[in-house]
């Protein structure tokens, strides 16, 4: 049976204009039933009938009974399924967008059997939605809700049961599943992916049946699909012509979120770690990585031929001539490896079997509550009623909610549990209620349910206010936003402070060196410093001091206990929610000028050429004598600034305290300036790759209000800050793995997809650029050939830097030891080095704190060892520095290894409290999560507070076509630097030719004609759902402009204070055409908040 059934797949997949005449009269008959845009499926009993929207909203229309519905004489919903055409879309390398009818979503295809216990299946819908019924009535007594508005468009069978998790271990170590990450397609749930350890390719869960209850960031178990049913690959050349798409991914790493306000020393992973949107702070995630979220409507699932696999994950055998020897000799991950190998144009596939892990995003969801149908119902059942006195809550009714965040399914309330302020406001009928935020928790998701359950916890207030969004982001990303804990505060000690005189026993004393600091202006958190000296040798001793936080955070205590929860400081637009107390952030721990502070300083002694000849580190107290801002470094690397022609207070430039003056600190810039550009020069020459663009910056008035944006370009007193600050913790990083190779909190960037890369680098070479992505150094060469022949096309450099942030990986930390024998997988990609940590901001960054805690445990042990090596063999003092067995240049790996050198090692481990393995490795990944939801919280405020300003007024501003189709295009805005889609398909008046030859889309205005396509639901929107129409003469009144300063042209590619032209009829675009656009605010009240983009063209019609 399992044959006959691989053989018709494959036969299928062979026949593809047979499977899509099949389906056509599906469609005819589909165009038969009712053309209103609702489905009605009234109940038997006909008391009243409720309306299912494919686009999951629900008329007014009420039942009453439930009892005696039928699923099957429900007409066929269409609106709410990904609509198809046959036409290709044409996009930049990154963009997967697929628009093919003939192919079937992965949520539609023919299953096997054997996949789900022999049982067959209909095919899924994208979106749930329940045909029948009392609107917010449980059709099951006693069961969880199975029906939700605009999903039984189909037969619904449940997916299998779970399995148990005994069988999932057996699995596991047989290698029949495999243990994955679930991430949710943002632009199409029905599409979700799991990465595989080992596996270069994501495995594509497609469709709700496969998901089988999973939700974003659940850790699952999946099962590998038979070849025959794996997908198309997006993007690959064997893919037909009705499918032409181009793939993105945005596998962005981490954001240090560096913000008006925020702490400055973020710009060292700014661009080398390109943390998060750092090269252009993107208002949305509109990319993702993959098996996270992609920009495409469907995916293709033609099979291949035939084919002797039986399961990927069991026994197989290729077509290319594996052997059974081999196939025995192979592991699990290997077979797939070889069959992704042998079949490089098809995507493996794949379904859940169980949820091993729940995600914490269950915990934290944010939605809003459909209650107007609910409302409805009960008015109409008190209506009905004699005696309306008492109306009680069924056990069964719910209340539907919508989830902010797309990934995650609509959701059912049990009106019983909501809280009784909530009840009471839905007893007196106040529809207000849909437009406020509620947070929320996944209850349950029970077997046989189409929804899961969800608990309301509290309301955050309405949508179209700023706070209720900020905290409700701040809710969703586990955000602690509280007043720190009496016991952490009773921690600290209590000011005035003063550092203890003893401290300069065991430190070293630089207070009489010339060291400041360089931070934005905004900074209040400084910590760290600079300082050199310059010998007549060459040589040049820099100094970099960083504030000594784990003096004061000591192992095991509230305070440490509370800053491992915190795990980062979280910057937002005008906020910054700090991991330590301000009293040590802002005060006693922060390196402000003209006071004592504690500090871990690394010393580095470096020649002409940029070599480390020597080093020192060590605990150290400095006083610094100056605070600078970037700009005020600036003027001083340009020249503006002369100790001799300015007054600092009428100037506005700091005073300079202690016995030094601006000639010192203006000397010393210049100094470190000059030895920044070589080591930058040097580093790119080793091959680092710098990912660099200009970031949006909104612009708030003295009400905090948002007011307008601009970009912000990098300065070169960035750079000089960020040499010294890469520098330090390379240094620290060898000095730690040397000391502790088991138990060193490191941070690795592994290799891009390098696929995705290949994409790109062909789309360059196609418009005459030659990009070469074999290496990160030859990357980086080539990108900057590519900037010098566009230096007259800024625009579209900055299109092209942005994409090319896109197949980066996330650069996390981890523990050496996990990865004690994959010495290769510890390096850098973006900084081209084997070894990496973060030590240089330990006042907003907990893993700082434990490589220092780590760094002070290796120089006390090898302080030890020397010690003893010195009385051994009767040494002087100066010689022990000769043989530096862990902080030197050089390293004595016998010495290291040494059981006198262990002996020292583990009684500073212990002193130190230094964790074991398995706890390192827990803290890294708490950490890396933490990271990551700054990252999003600080994403999230920026896009919100643009939305804030576009409510206000609209932008025009020009923008790049990135890719076409006949449905709609993909444009990137670079004001302020997003990528927005405008769908112009089945649009009232608006004529769309399609030019599949040349790629070129044709947009005539025609006011008299509708084109029906086959399958149509027939719903028709507006035009100025998609176009800013104008009539000339109203331009003439009135002009639309985009600035407000200057008549020059600005940088971003919008006329400042001038007209910005309208585009008129017919309309003709290709790829990187530039065209005329209006912005302007999506939801608030009715939605989670965007940002949309419209055409902007002039027409007397």
């Amino acid at each position: 049976m399992k044959a006959a059934v691989v053989e018709a797949v494959a036969d299928r997949a062979d026949d593809g204009d047979k499977e899509k005449k099949k389906r056509r009269p599906r469609n005819r008959k589909s165009k038969q039933s009712p053309s209103s845009p609702s489905v009605s499926c009234s109940s038997v009993n006909g008391d009243a009938s409720l309306d299912c929207l494919g686009n999951g909203t629900m008329t007014n229309h009420v039942t009453a009974s439930l009892n005696q519905h039928h699923l099957g004489t429900s007409p066929l919903c269409e609106q709410g399924l990904p609509k198809a055409s046959n036409l290709a879309f044409s996009s930049l390398p990154t963009m997967h967008i697929v628009e093919s009818p003939g192919a079937q979503s992965p949520g539609s295809r023919l299953l096997l059997p054997s996949d789900f216990d022999g049982r067959m299946f209909a095919n899924s819908c994208p979106e749930p939605a329940a045909c029948g019924g009392s609107p917010g009535i449980l059709t099951n007594k006693g069961s969880s809700p199975q029906h939700l508005e605009g999903y039984f468009q189909k037969r619904y069978i449940s997916p299998p049961p779970h399995w148990s998790m005994e069988d999932v271990s057996a699995a596991l170590e047989k290698g029949d599943v495999f243990k994955a990450l679930f991430r949710v397609n943002a632009h199409n749930r029905n599409e979700a992916y799991c990465k595989i350890d080992g596996v270069p390719t994501d495995i594509l869960i497609g469709g709700l049946m496969e998901q089988n209850r999973a939700v974003e960031g659940d850790i699952v178990a999946i099962k590998i699909d038979p070849l025959p049913l794996w997908t198309k690959m997006k993007g690959s050349t064997s893919a037909s012509k009705s499918s032409a798409s181009v793939e993105v991914s945005n596998n962005n790493p981490e954001d240090d979120a560096v913000g008006s306000n925020c702490k400055g020393k973020a710009k060292v992973d700014e661009n080398c770690e390109y943390d998060g949107r750092r090269s252009c702070v993107l208002l949305e995630s509109e990319f993702c990585p993959e098996g996270s979220m992609y920009l495409h409507d469907s995916t293709h699932s033609e099979s291949v031929g035939q084919s002797s696999c039986d399961h990927v994950a069991g026994k197989s055998q290729l077509a290319s001539g594996s052997s059974n020897e081999q196939n025995v000799i192979q592991s699990p991950v290997q077979r797939i490896c070889s069959i992704i190998s042998s079949f490089p144009s098809k995507r493996p596939t794949g379904r859940v079997v169980a949820i091993i892990e729940w995600s914490k995003c269950r915990d934290t969801v944010i939605g809003y509550l459909n209650v107007q149908k609910w409302i409805s119902y009960r008015q109409f059942c008190k209506k009905d009623m004699k005696k309306n006195k008492s109306l009680s809550y069924s056990d069964h009714e719910y209340i539907q909610m919508t989830p902010t965040d797309p990934r995650f399914p609509k959701m059912v309330v049990l009106v019983r549990k909501l809280p009784e302020a909530i009840k009471k406001r839905l007893e007196n009928g106040d529809e207000t209620i849909e437009k406020e935020l509620f947070a929320a928790q996944v209850d349950e998701w029970a077997e046989g349910s189409l929804a899961p359950q969800a608990l309301i916890l509290h309301a955050f207030g309405h949508g179209t206010e700023v706070q209720p969004h900020i905290e409700a982001i701040l809710f969703e990303n586990a955000i602690n936003s509280s007043e720190f804990s009496p016991e952490s505060l009773s921690c600290l000690p209590r000011l005035p402070w003063e550092f203890p005189q003893e401290e300069l026993k065991i430190r070293k004393d630089l207070r009489n060196l010339c060291i400041f600091t360089i931070d934005p202006s905004t900074a209040t958190d400084l910590d760290d410093a600079l300082s050199v000296e310059n010998f007549s040798n060459g040589i040049s001793r820099v100094g970099v001091h960083i504030a000594d936080a784990s003096y004061f955070v000591l192992p095991d205590t509230p305070l440490d206990e509370e800053a491992q929860a915190r795990s980062t400081s979280v910057y937002m637009t005008q906020r910054k929610i700090p991991m330590l107390p301000p009293i040590l952030t802002e005060n006693i721990g922060s390196l402000n000028p003209g006071v004592e502070r504690l500090t871990f300083s690394v010393f580095l002694d470096i020649n002409n050429a940029g070599d480390v000849v020597d080093r020192w580190m060590g605990r150290t107290v400095i006083r610094s004598c100056c605070k600078l801002s970037y700009e005020h470094a600036q003027d001083i690397i340009d020249g503006k600034l002369n100790s001799e022609s300015f007054d600092t207070f009428k100037d506005g430039y700091p005073q300079v305290n202690g016995h030094f003056g601006w000639s010192d600190v203006i000397r010393s810039v210049k100094s470190l300036y000059e030895i920044s550009k070589i080591l930058k020069k040097r580093r790119f020459n080793d091959g680092a790759l710098q990912l660099d663009n200009s970031k949006v910056v909104i612009l708030f008035d003295e009400c905090g209000d948002p007011y307008d944006s601009l970009f912000s370009e990098r300065k070169e007193s960035n750079s000089l800050v960020e040499e010294f600050m890469l520098l330090a913790n390379i240094t620290v990083a060898e000095v730690i793995s040397r000391a502790f190779p088991d138990s060193a909190l490191l941070r690795r960037h592994p290799e891009p997809n390098m696929r995705k890369l290949k994409e790109l680098e062909a789309f360059c070479a196609k418009n005459g650029l030659q990009l070469d992505t074999s290496s990160s150094g030859r990357f980086h060469q080539s990108l900057e050939r590519i900037r010098e022949k566009l230096k007259d096309d800024s625009v579209l450099f900055n299109i092209l830097m942005n994409y090319a942030t896109k197949p980066m990986q996330l650069a996390t930390y981890f523990c050496s030891g996990e990865l004690k024998h994959k010495e290769n997988d510890w390096g850098h990609y973006g900084l081209a080095v084997p070894l990496y940590t973060h030590f240089t901001s330990p006042l907003r960054r907990y893993p700082d704190i434990v490589v220092h805690r780590t760094l002070a445990a290796a120089i006390e042990a090898e302080e030890l060892y020397l010690e003893q090596q010195r009385l051994l063999n009767n040494l002087n003092k100066g010689d022990k520095f000769k043989m530096r067995c862990f902080t030197g240049v050089h390293f004595d790996k016998d010495a290291a290894q040494s059981w006198e050198s262990q002996k020292a090692l583990s009684a500073a481990a212990m002193k130190h409290s230094l964790p074991s393995i398995e706890l390192l490795a827990g803290v890294a990944a708490y950490c890396n999560d933490r990271k990551l939801a700054s990252r999003h919280v600080k994403d999230s405020c920026d896009k919100l507070h643009m939305w804030s300003l576009l409510k206000k007024k609209e932008i025009f501003s020009e923008a790049r076509v990135m890719g076409l189709g006949p449905r709609f295009m993909s444009i990137y805005i670079q004001r302020l630097g997003v990528e927005r889609r405008i769908s112009y398909d089945e649009v009232e008046g608006l004529m769309v030719e399609w030019l599949e030859a040349t790629s070129t889309l044709v947009l005539s205005l025609r006011a008299d004609r509708r084109s029906f396509k086959r399958g149509s639901p027939g719903k028709w929107r507006d035009l100025e759902d998609v176009a800013l129409v104008v009539n000339p003469s109203d331009l003439e009144a009135e002009p639309r402009l985009v600035g407000k300063s200057s008549n020059e042209q600005s940088s971003n590619g919008c006329s400042l204070n001038s007209e910005l032209a309208p585009m008129v009829f017919p309309l003709t675009m290709r790829i990187l055409s530039t065209i005329s656009v209006v912005l302007h605010a999506v939801g608030g009240d009715d939605g989670p908040v965007d940002i949309g983009a419209r055409l902007y063209i002039s027409s007397y019609i």
